[in-house]
C-alpha cells in the first residue's frame, strides 16, 4: 500500500470516527432535552384539579389568621363596665388542640366523588382526612381547623364536638366491608394523631356513637376490636361475668357516652359498635358487655 493510499484510508477512518462521535453526541442530548422535560410531562399529566377550590381554601386561612390576630376586647362589655387604657396581650398560649377523633364512612361511591363534596360550599360538609380503598390519605385541612363533620350530636355532656375533634371520613358506601389496605392507613393515621395530640383512648369513636338518631356509620363491618387492640377506643374482655343485680344498662350507655334522648337509637348505636349487631333490643350477652365495659374503664 503506498503512501498515498495509507493516508486516504486513515482521514477515512477518521472521518468515519468524527461521525460516530457526532451522531453520540446528539444522541446524548437529545436524551438531556427528553430527561430535562419529564418534571414538565409528568406536572401537565398530573394537574391538579382542584386549584381553583384550593385557592379559597387558602383565602379562608388567610381571613381566619387576620381574625386570630386582632385583640377582641374592642366593643364586647357594656358601657357600665370600666374600660382599660390600654391592651395588654398575654405571652403564654398555644393552639387549641383536638381531644377526639370521629371515624366516618362517606355513604357516596368513590373517593373522588368525596373530595367533590368537601369543595362545593353549599353542601356545608367537610373532615380533616379522607382515606380512600386504595389506602391513599388526603389531609383536607389542617388539625387545628374546625370542620364540619359532625353535625347535630353529643357525646356525654360535649354538644359541640366539631370544636374538639377530628373528622376522619373512609371510602365506602355504607354497605361493604373495609379494604385493609385503608384499615392500614387507618391504624397509622390514628398513631399518628394519638402521639401529636394525646388524645385519650376512650375517645375515638364512630359518628354513629354521637348521632345515634341521625348516623350509623361507619357501618358494622368495622374492625372496632382492632383498632382497640392499638389503643384507640374501648373493648370488653373475653371472660364477661355476670354483672350485679342492681346493674342498670341505661346508666351504663349514659356513662360510656350515649345520648339517652332516644333510648332504642343509643342502644342500636352500642350494638353496632360493640357486637357488630344491628338489632334495637338489649339481651343478656349485650347486658354483660356494658357491665364489662363500665367496671373496665368507669
Amino acid at each position: 500500500m503506498g503512501v498515498r493510499q495509507f493516508s486516504l484510508l486513515v482521514s477515512t477512518r477518521t472521518l468515519s470516527l468524527i461521525i460516530k462521535i457526532y451522531q453520540m453526541k446528539q444522541s446524548i442530548i437529545v436524551g438531556l432535552v427528553v430527561l430535562l422535560s419529564l418534571p414538565f410531562v409528568f406536572t401537565a399529566c398530573f394537574r391538579n384539579p382542584y386549584k381553583a377550590t384550593n385557592k379559597k381554601h387558602t383565602h379562608q386561612i388567610d381571613s381566619l389568621t387576620d381574625i386570630a390576630e386582632l385583640p377582641n376586647n374592642g366593643g364586647i362589655f357594656s358601657d357600665s363596665v370600666k374600660q382599660p387604657p390600654y391592651w395588654v396581650g398575654t405571652t403564654n398560649f398555644g393552639l387549641r388542640k383536638p381531644n377526639f377523633v370521629i371515624i366516618h364512612h362517606t355513604a357516596q361511591n368513590s373517593c373522588e366523588e368525596t373530595l367533590k363534596t368537601f369543595t362545593i360550599p353549599r353542601t356545608a360538609v367537610s373532615a380533616h382526612y379522607v382515606i380512600c380503598k386504595d389506602g391513599t390519605i388526603h389531609q383536607m385541612l389542617n388539625d387545628y381547623m374546625r370542620a364540619q363533620h359532625a353535625g347535630i350530636s353529643k357525646w356525654g355532656n360535649l354538644i359541640d364536638i366539631n370544636s374538639s375533634s377530628i373528622g376522619i371520613e373512609l371510602d365506602n358506601n355504607g354497605f361493604e366491608p373495609f379494604d385493609s389496605l385503608q384499615i392500614n392507613s387507618l391504624l397509622v393515621l390514628l398513631n399518628r394523631l394519638k402521639q401529636k395530640y394525646t388524645i385519650p383512648t376512650a375517645n375515638f369513636i364512630g359518628h354513629g356513637d354521637i348521632a345515634p338518631t341521625r348516623k350509623n356509620d361507619p357501618n358494622f363491618r368495622f374492625p372496632w376490636k382492632l383498632l382497640s387492640t392499638r389503643g384507640f377506643g374501648l373493648w370488653f374482655d373475653n371472660n364477661l361475668t355476670p354483672a350485679p343485680s342492681n346493674f342498670n344498662p341505661y346508666i351504663a350507655l349514659r356513662i360510656i357516652g350515649y345520648d339517652l334522648k332516644d333510648t332504642t337509637a343509643a342502644i342500636r348505636s352500642f350494638k353496632r359498635h360493640f357486637l357488630q349487631d344491628t338489632t334495637k333490643r338489649l339481651n343478656a350477652v349485650d347486658t354483660l358487655v356494658l357491665s364489662n365495659l363500665q367496671r373496665k374503664y368507669f
